[in-house]
């Protein structure tokens, strides 16, 4: 094998655990220097717990020093291990707790951006629930793209994930918890932009540099329902904001979070009776195991926060 047996490799103690996690943290960090801030350990003792892990699996794990912070190939591949070894802790820990139907560990939940600005998401409502009913779980929102999520959700790095429903998958279980309305806007300097509430039909876009999301989606999806070619992709909405923004392109944003934009006479929705689409936000979760105790509560609180109700 590449990496040589040393003690870490028969045995992990915490002591190992803990020199896994610091070294983690810096590949998070992308260096030294800034991981001593997130971790409040000086850079000597930083530097000093990453040479030791390096005695201990026998591999020089990164390169650091004037020329800036790079793993190793070795160092990558301790990485990717030392991260599924982590999240196994984690798991089994809450694991754990929960079998012994305590309601404490860490939840991983995560989000599609722009939720926060959703009237009919409840999110926030379903948080504060939540932290009545637990307050000690630790919570760890993320937020990310949807077929992240999906993965994130199925590898067990997320417990839960609230996601635009695209494509259903047969691994995951999946619960309706509200809508999304998606209208098509132009920005200030676009040449529509003045006349930007006359109707306008879907074949009208064909001529148009329309900018949209780069991954399977919602947003993908309408463009190949009517054969529509994005001149220009972005990896989140904030990205299709601001190409439309620019007035060089068209692009569909979720109504509640151009309103701002829209307030500011910056953008405006084209045709928005009829250049439209609806999204429904659902929560996922990995099957056909129930999601655990304390996910499971959460999820309660979700779908409770959409009626107005309590959970309890």
């Amino acid at each position: 094998m590449a990496l040589r047996e040393r003690a870490l490799l028969g045995q992990i103690s915490d002591v190992d655990l803990r020199l896994v996690r610091i070294f983690c943290a810096v590949v998070d960090c992308g260096g030294i220097a800034t991981a001593e801030l997130k971790l409040n350990i000086d850079i000597s003792t930083v530097s000093r717990h990453i040479k030791d892990l390096e005695t201990r699996l026998g591999v020089v794990l990164c390169r650091r020093g004037r020329s800036g912070f790079a793993l190793t190939p070795d160092g990558e591949r301790v990485y990717a291990a030392a991260q599924q070894l982590l999240r196994a802790v984690d798991t089994f820990r809450t694991d754990v707790l929960d079998a012994g139907r305590t309601l404490e560990g860490t939840l991983h939940l995560a989000l599609f951006e722009k939720t926060a600005t959703n009237p009919h998401a409840h999110i926030a409502a379903a948080l504060a629930q939540f932290q009545q009913m637990a307050c000690a779980v630790t919570l760890h929102l993320h937020v990310s793209d949807i077929t992240s999520i999906e993965q994130g959700v199925i590898d067990g790095q997320f417990h839960l994930g609230v996601i635009p429903e695209h494509r259903r998958s047969d691994r995951l279980a999946y619960h309706e918890l509200f809508d999304e309305t998606m209208l098509l806007y132009v920005g200030r300097d676009h040449p529509w932009f003045a006349t930007a509430g006359c109707a306008r039909d879907w074949s009208d876009l064909g001529g148009q540099r329309l900018a949209g999301l780069d991954y399977h989606s919602p947003n993908m999806e309408i463009t190949r329902v009517h054969n529509l070619t994005c001149s220009a992709t972005a990896s989140d909405q904030e990205g299709v904001a601001h190409l439309v923004l620019s007035g060089a392109f068209l692009g569909f944003l979720p109504a509640h979070y151009a309103a701002a934009f829209v307030g500011e006479d910056r953008l405006r929705a084209v045709y928005p009776e009829g250049l439209r689409y609806e999204c429904r936000y659902s929560a996922i979760h990995l099957k056909p195991l129930a999601p655990l105790r304390a996910a499971q509560v959460f999820l309660n609180c979700l779908l409770a926060s959409r009626h107005g109700v309590s959970a309890g």
